[in-house]
């Protein structure tokens, strides 16, 4: 019963961690974070050949927002709808798997049915794997979670698929209650290892707290708070999946 008091008070403190911020902020990323050194080849095809591109976000109750909008309103709405801005000329799709309280196990397991099962013309070209916080949550030992890792992103690459791994939320308050610091390691080594981006959305997140773009320690929070943070991490992210295509927008739009 105290495991599940536990996790149900980190749950909360992940959904309800948008407090105010002050008008006017920016919540810009550093260039270093949306640097990466690995490439999305099925991306840049997509984007330059077929004038496609199909991406499907695999993640925690954190890829949503409750409400009405929710949907419109979340990050991967907001990935969609600068995609879209960067590449006026390319049909964009982002949808969303969403698997509350899944471990990175749970989810790997089922990544193979789940493509079979997707028809031909909603096969993703990129797989944006939101994954680690049920593991911290319920302390996963590291090298299981790095197994599932392995596991999922071998079956995806094996599917033709590009991959993106994206880390935990960071929440000042969360740090105090998990250790959240194995499983980004984890998550980053893996990447390494299989020559795949990562969104370091711990680290943009901090940057965001720590120049008070976003109070993430205060008690306060609301609705459109939390819509604007999926904002920002959905152009952040678009700026980092465009960096890894290696598509420069500029002359795609000459091209066309």
């Amino acid at each position: 019963m105290r495991g599940l008091l536990f996790a149900g008070a980190i749950v909360g403190i992940l959904i309800g961690s948008f407090a105010r911020a002050e008008d006017g902020s920016t919540c810009a990323a550093p260039a270093y974070l949306l640097a990466t050194e690995n490439s999305l080849p099925n991306v840049a095809d997509a984007v330059k050949k077929t004038g496609r591109l199909n991406i499907l976000v695999v993640g925690s109750g954190s890829s949503a927002l409750p409400g009405s909008d929710g949907a419109s309103a979340s990050y991967p709405a907001r990935l969609e709808a600068a995609l879209r801005e960067t590449f006026p000329g390319v049909t964009i799709s982002v949808k969303t798997d969403v698997r509350p309280k899944k471990t990175a196990a749970e989810a790997a397991e089922t990544f193979g049915a789940m493509l079979e099962k997707l028809p031909q013309d909603q096969k993703p070209e990129l797989v944006v794997w939101q994954t680690g916080t049920v593991d911290a949550i319920r302390s996963i030992d590291p090298d299981d979670f790095r197994t599932a890792l392995e596991t999922g992103v071998g079956a995806l690459q094996k599917a033709g698929v590009d991959v993106l791994l994206m880390n935990l939320q960071y929440n000042p308050r969360m740090e105090t209650m998990l250790s959240v610091g194995p499983y980004n390691d984890t998550i980053r080594v893996v990447a390494l290892d299989h020559q795949i981006p990562v969104f370091d959305r711990f680290a943009i997140m901090r940057h965001w707290n720590d120049a008070g773009d976003f109070d993430l320690f205060g008690s306060a929070h609301g609705y459109g708070m939390a819509k604007r943070v999926h904002d920002c991490v959905g152009k952040a992210l678009s700026t980092l999946i465009v960096e890894a295509s290696r598509v420069n927008p500029a002359e795609l739009r000459i091209q066309r």
